[in-house]
């Protein structure tokens, strides 16, 4: 059976609480002021707002896709995040992962130059970081591949 990957608007959702629990398959949170935060990343696990997820996802202003399921799992091409990408998007940061395995093909390079789309990618941890840094996330999607 294939899993469901969901994305929907979060914004009537309540916020997500404090304590660690793991999300659940297609499950779409974001706070109420769309503030996302990633509390920790480790090789494999994530917690964003105070849950845990263990599959590859990306976050957008309002809410999560999870689990981010692509084409091949270490390489990502165009057609893997473009259906995602609305006009609102200025910014797509992707993290390769924790050694930085996740190779990034040019077709997708191509794609988001032709939308005049920013891109950055770097190994998971440090795309965390470049993120948690941000002051605005409005126009911001992050996809991380979680693993190797």
């Amino acid at each position: 059976m294939k899993e469901e990957t969901a994305k929907t608007d979060a914004k009537n959702k309540s916020p997500l609480n404090s304590t660690e629990e793991e999300a659940e398959t297609g499950e779409v949170e974001s706070t109420e002021d769309n503030r996302t935060k990633i509390d920790f990343y480790k090789f494999g696990k994530i917690s964003i707002n105070g849950k845990v997820f263990t599959k590859d996802l990306i976050i957008f202003p309002d809410g999560i896709i999870f689990p981010w399921i692509r084409k091949t799992g270490h390489l990502l091409v165009a057609d893997d995040i473009s259906e995602y990408l609305d006009n609102r998007i200025k910014t797509l940061i992707i993290g390769t992962g924790y050694y930085g395995f996740m190779r990034i093909d040019e077709s997708l390079k191509d794609f988001l130059k032709q939308r005049k789309i920013d891109f950055v990618y770097r190994k998971t941890q440090e795309a965390v970081t470049f993120y948690n840094d941000l002051e605005n996330k409005e126009n911001i999607a992050f996809g991380m591949h979680l693993t190797c």
